[in-house]
């Protein structure tokens, strides 16, 4: 367990923007970062961060936080992991209590995944270093592909060897689970050792935690599979990891663009040669969920093929993926008989870099070139292939990118672009009219679902809890008000929220400076009585929370929310402190509002008529309550004592009403 000072100065430490650019490619904008968002697939980026406040905010699905809850979302960790994370990040020291059994048997089974990996990393990493089959079949098979030691140790390489069951039965013994070692595909359904004989590769995820293995076999015999990987598991997810991505994405940010190559060993020679922003698919075609992950860091990918035509017509089928996500697109096709591992060892890092940089290709042009010169003269080819160029170019979001792709081909292929245009637009209409199908048989499915089943319907408060301060001005009758006495009322939870909003954005100011009163020690003294009558939980215990923290002598600011374990508590308070939109800064021109301060400095205004919207409508609601009450009075009650209470409560109830509302220039119908 963490202590709390040290908890205090790691969120102190933690600065969002720091945190949030290790993962996703971050511009200035105004006050403000933005990019695109980690949490939900876009193309516009409405992601936005906001340094002065230490917040993020997504504006597109409405994820929102402070670091550690980004740490949290992103990476799936609890609040001490996060917080670990954190403090590994901005080197702070933390002391830690031992972890007792019932603690660790209560882990989530991710992280119990998280540990085996680790674990398989370091065995396959001594078995390399320190055995002597290792040492000469595995490390010698890195050291004639050039790999220096630190290379090999810091990418996590290793080696199996051939026993059947050796790793099995070292992880047992070491009480790791065997459910885990299968779940992770290290053993077998046989139980035994998955990988054998094989030097290893290890996949991170990007914090740099490994969630997969891949194994190459160095056997000549053909009936053995080259490479075996890891099975997909609630930690490791094939379509949405690129090998290489955590020690590339801060090179790819810099350069601006990523490099795509196939094979694990590519990746590490490039990276070993200051070729740095490079990943790898890993023999698979590019998925939706790894271009999303390229294109936090940038909007550039250059793809780099071997000299073999076939296997590039293959892969391109899968390059228009890549254009659906507005995404700029270069091709490199190494000459015959070369892949990247290969090419950087014969030209050198410079002569790498001038090769890239003089045989870049357009994809589109280069798709054009590559299926133009097999269909030659013949006319059924060459309309197959305008329609698979048109294709591509349709699966294009930008509008104006499109107009200057077809305008090309049009000159590059002779072609009127008027018929390009038309091919165009009725392949993206066909496409649009499959997703409305696609939409609606979802929603259908959803709402049949829903249909079948029951609705959760909330239990409302008794109509006493939306009485306000029994302050002495209204006398209440005999007995209060029960349930019985009128149906239940809805709630109104707007005046509530208000009142958050001003603790979380203006908490700390001062609302009346000869009393040194701040803005949340005048909510708290008004509000202190009626804390019962919040009807939501989580506005009351925020309140309780300011309350607290008063009656201690803090201060009350965003970040006594932040420092909590509750991400609803912390999406709450983003939202109130996220403004998607800017001030115009007028006053830097010399003009200035003139009826009223701005926002950020009116908190005497917005306090008061915050606590007075939350007081009148919990009035209306009480004089609804009443009215319902002397309704049910027959016409023989209408003189008794309880009748005539009520309708001196009424009259009462009312004039406070009319007092607030004139103050809030309301009118009351």
């Amino acid at each position: 367990m963490i202590d709390k000072a040290t908890v205090d100065q790691i969120l102190e430490a933690a600065r969002v923007e720091e945190v949030v650019e290790d993962f996703v490619n971050l511009k200035r904008r105004g006050v403000n970062m933005i990019g695109k968002c980690p949490f939900h697939d876009e193309k516009t980026p409405s992601f936005t961060v906001s340094p002065s406040k230490n917040i993020y905010k997504c504006f597109g699905c409405g994820e929102g936080g402070f670091p550690v809850n980004f740490v949290m979302t992103h990476e799936n960790m609890s609040f001490p992991e996060a917080l670990k994370y954190l403090a590994k990040k901005y080197n702070i020291e933390i002391q830690e209590k031992e972890v007792s059994a019932e603690e660790m048997a209560a882990r989530q089974i991710a992280d119990s995944l998280y540990i085996v990996n680790d674990y398989a990393k370091d065995y396959f990493g001594n078995q390399l270093f320190n055995t002597d089959e290792g040492k000469s079949v595995g490390l010698s098979y890195f050291k004639n592909r050039g790999f220096l030691e630190s290379t090999i140790k810091k990418w996590n390489l290793g080696y199996t060897n051939t026993d059947r069951d050796d790793f099995t039965r070292a992880a047992i013994s070491k009480y790791y689970k065997k459910e885990h070692l299968k779940t992770l595909g290290l053993t077998s359904k046989s139980d035994i050792d998955f990988f054998r004989s094989r030097v290893m590769f290890a996949i991170h995820n990007l914090s740099g935690k490994v969630i997969a293995f891949g194994g190459r076999t160095l056997s000549s015999d053909k009936k053995i599979p080259k490479y075996m990987n890891s099975p997909e598991s609630e930690i490791y997810n094939k379509s949405k990891s690129l090998y290489g991505l955590y020690f590339a994405k801060t090179a790819i940010r810099k350069a601006d663009e990523c490099i795509m190559v196939e094979g694990y060993t590519d990746v590490i020679t490039l990276h070993q040669n200051q070729v740095e922003n490079v990943v790898a698919s890993s023999g698979t075609s590019l998925t939706s969920g790894q271009i999303h992950l390229v294109s936090r860091y940038t909007s550039n990918i250059k793809i780099i093929y071997d000299g073999d035509p076939a296997g590039i017509k293959a892969a391109l089928r899968g390059v228009d993926l890549v254009l659906e996500h507005d995404m700029n697109v270069k091709i490199v096709m190494l000459p015959t008989g070369e892949d990247p591992d290969s090419f950087m060892k014969a030209k050198g890092t410079d002569g790498f870099k001038q090769y890239l940089a003089d045989n870049e290709k357009d994809f589109l042009f280069f798709k054009i070139e590559l299926l133009m010169s097999d269909a030659g003269n013949d006319p059924i080819k060459k309309t197959i292939v305008m329609k698979d160029i048109v294709g591509s170019i349709a699966k294009i979001p930008d509008q104006l990118k499109r107009a200057v792709y077809l305008q090309e081909t049009s000159r590059v292929l002779d072609v009127d672009e008027a018929i390009l245009i038309s091919e165009t637009f009725k392949i993206i209409n066909k496409d649009q009219k499959k997703k409305d199908i696609d939409h609606r048989r979802k929603q259908n499915r959803e709402n049949k679902q829903n249909s079948n089943t029951p609705f959760a319907v909330a239990t409302p408060k008794s109509e006493d809890q939306f009485f306000p301060i029994n302050d002495g001005k209204v006398p209440l009758p005999p007995g209060g008000f029960s349930q019985q006495s009128a149906a239940p009322i809805l709630h109104d939870e707007y005046q509530e929220k208000d009142i958050i909003r001003i603790l979380v954005n203006h908490g700390c100011l001062i609302y009346d400076k000869d009393s040194n009163v701040t803005v949340c020690q005048h909510i708290v003294a008004n509000i202190r009585d009626d804390i019962d009558k919040i009807d939501n939980p989580l506005y009351k215990q925020m309140l309780e929370m300011a309350m607290s923290a008063i009656d201690r002598g803090d201060q009350v600011t965003a970040e006594l929310y932040a420092n909590t374990q509750d991400t609803n508590m912390s999406k709450v308070v983003v939202e109130l402190m996220a403004d998607p939109y800017t001030y115009a800064g007028w006053q830097h021109k010399g003009v200035y509002l003139q009826t009223q301060k701005p926002p950020e400095e009116n908190q005497v205004l917005d306090t008061d008529q915050a606590i007075l919207r939350f007081r009148l409508v919990k009035i209306k609601k009480l004089i609804d309550l009443v009215e319902k009450k002397i309704k049910e009075f027959t016409v023989s009650q209408n003189s008794s004592e309880e009748f005539l209470l009520n309708i001196r409560v009424l009259q009462k109830l009312k004039d406070e009403r009319n007092t607030i509302a004139k103050k809030l220039n309301a009118v009351i119908f």
